[in-house]
């Protein structure tokens, strides 16, 4: 094989299974999504055929060549550039007429073009046929059929993309003019497509006026986030019990072989930064290991494009991108991946609004806390539905509130620091498909539990080692940690807090998770990280600690807005590359907590409660 192959570049308009195709050609594990826009960059990678080695480009996502996007400028600069030996069209079988408008478009640059008709499988279940040979005689190029993401058609496509490649080859077609392209793309669809299952396509229309409607999409939406939520919370308690014992074992273990260590080192690293860190890996895995495949099932169905239309127009009030929608549902699972998932936003300066406030939503971390103090002072004794009906209603209600934080702390950003008007972008609504739930589960534990789980396990080592040392070093006749609790207390009261619960917050930068315990560490004097066994007793001890259903408020507002952890700090810093916005990401969801509690504490200290 030769070390630089011919070049062949993949274009397309989102949606049509352009990422899927180069994955499957490639065998490279590229991330994919079912929302227009997913590819925003670039990705190379090789195939093989017949000897030959070829080196394939991914363009971006594009639904035309009129440069009015960065990404369409990234394409149209390639093509027209002459950069590649070859370009395939890929188009989607289920709505031709549309991407033919692309197919016509790059015809007119280079007559180097091929159109690869992806999605055959799902055309032939709504009962739509494809006439490959009649468009291909029509287009002048040639034409194959294929589906990803069963592989079929691949070797035929190869095959196809080789004889592109070669030297020979015609030249580009004239211009024409866009009410053209759109008149012939009309023709040429309805003289090779036939479909005899219209029924499913209006059953899919009716679906889709329910799901993009404001008076009832908005309230499935959510009805299905709650139910992703329930099965998260109710579903993580027992692995995450398993996960605890587990370590728990393995602990002894390792205490066993430190036995002839000095007893400080001994306590310090089995006690400190063990400890920690098997807390943080047992109470936040579980969650995201369920949250992330719901979500991206959800992606992989469709329906994540229809969140985003119910959310657009809020978002144009905010003067903010739409898209901004799914990044902050991304942040529910974890903030550092809503953070990550900005880039499908092309505006810079939209992006970086979505980034600053991509902490404004409760992730799976700050669940535990939100969950514990929900059930302890407001739903209290109240079992079977009622209580858990009451429960998930407060939780919703906590949600919503950090998405109304999200759209006013957005509209504020873009009216200051960040101004400027809203962009437009075309949102496309895809045909719902059946998820590929094997692909689903591996892509989403590898590309973004084990990413963020690896981030956090990097500080929670040495904030294991911190605690420790801040419980077990004393200062005069107090430990460090009752000094510094001592010092925050009198500030603390200002808002409803007290200098334990601050403390804790502070030491739980490297994970949401472990506020709660090290609050008990610090009420108890212990000297590492102490668990809770049920909520009816750490009901008592927050009680005995003079806790009130408004020191209960105070902490569930701060627990929503407080800076952010440190896995999305570290993300936030390499996205936008500047410790200023980093800064600015932090210090926002801080002054917003710290100014909701003063509220709620002088107006319930008012009212004599």
């Amino acid at each position: 094989m030769s070390g630089e192959g011919p070049c062949i570049a993949l274009v397309g308009n989102p949606n049509v299974g352009k990422s899927t195709l180069f994955n499957a050609l490639t065998g490279m594990r590229q991330h994919t999504g079912n929302w227009a826009g997913k590819t925003v960059a670039t990705a190379q990678g090789r195939f093989a055929y017949d000897g030959v080695e070829y080196r394939l480009t991914d363009l971006p996502g594009i639904y035309s060549l009129t440069a009015k996007s960065p990404e369409e400028q990234v394409a149209w600069d390639y093509i027209a550039g002459g950069e590649a030996d070859g370009v395939v069209v890929v188009c989607d079988a289920t709505c031709l007429e549309r991407n033919l408008i692309l197919v016509l478009q790059v015809l007119e640059l280079t007559g180097k073009t091929m159109v690869c008709v992806n999605l055959m499988d799902e055309a032939r279940r709504l009962g739509i046929q494809v006439d490959l040979e009649g468009l291909s005689h029509r287009l002048g190029v040639p034409v194959v059929g294929i589906s990803a993401g069963r592989e079929e058609g691949l070797e035929e496509l190869k095959g196809a993309m080789a004889r592109l490649a070669r030297p020979e080859g015609e030249g580009a077609e004239a211009r024409r003019s866009p009410e053209e392209r759109a008149r012939l793309a009309e023709r040429y669809a309805a003289q090779t497509v036939r479909s005899r299952r219209a029924d499913a396509l209006r059953r899919q229309r009716r679906l889709d006026r329910v799901l993009t409607s404001r008076l009832t999409g908005i309230p499935l939406m959510l009805l299905l986030l709650g139910v992703i939520l329930w099965l998260t919370v109710a579903g993580a308690n027992l692995p995450s019990q398993w996960l605890s014992r587990g370590f728990d074992w393995l602990g002894s273990v390792l205490a066993g072989w430190l036995a002839g260590a000095p007893e400080w080192l001994s306590a310090l690293l089995v006690d400190g930064v063990w400890r920690v860190t098997a807390w943080v890996v047992s109470v936040m895995l579980p969650p995201m290991a369920i949250f992330f495949p719901l979500f991206t099932l959800l992606e992989d169905l469709g329906y994540l494009p229809r969140v985003a239309f119910l959310m657009d127009h809020a978002f144009q009030k905010a003067r903010a991108c739409g898209k901004q929608a799914l990044t902050m549902a991304m942040s529910l699972g974890c903030n550092a991946c809503g953070v990550t998932g900005c880039r499908i936003i092309d505006s810079p300066r939209e992006r970086l609004i979505a980034t600053l406030t991509a902490s404004l939503m409760p992730c799976n971390g700050k669940f535990p806390t939100l969950i514990a103090l929900v059930t302890i002072f407001f739903v209290g004794s109240r079992g079977g539905i009622a209580g858990s009906l009451l429960g998930a209603a407060l939780l919703l209600g906590a949600l919503l509130l950090g998405a109304a934080a999200t759209l006013a702390c957005s509209r504020l950003l873009s009216a200051t620091v960040l101004k400027g008007a809203p962009s437009s972008f075309t949102l496309e609504l895809p045909p719902f498909r059946r998820p590929r739930v094997g692909q689903v589960v591996v892509r989403s534990l590898l590309d973004r539990t084990v990413f963020v789980l690896g981030r956090a396990l990097a500080v929670a080592a040495p904030a294991g080692l911190a605690i420790w040392l801040l419980a077990n070093v004393e200062a005069g006749s107090q430990s460090l940690l009752e000094w510094c609790t001592g010092f925050l207390d009198p500030f603390a009261r200002l808002f409803g807090l007290d200098g334990v619960i601050l403390m804790a917050f502070l030491l739980g930068w490297p994970a949401n998770e472990i506020v709660i315990p090290v609050m008990l560490m610090a009420y108890l004097s212990a000297g590492t990280l102490v668990e809770y066994g049920d909520l009816a007793a750490l009901g008592e001890l927050l009680a005995g600690q003079g806790w009130t259903w408004l020191t209960a408020v105070c902490v569930i507002l701060f627990s929503l807005f407080h800076w952010p952890c440190s896995t999305t700090c570290l993300t936030i810093r390499k996205e936008t590359g500047s410790w200023k916005w980093t800064v600015l990401a932090a210090a926002i969801p801080t002054a917003l907590g710290f100014g909701l509690c003063f509220l709620a504490n002088t107006l319930g200290r008012a009212l004599g409660m």
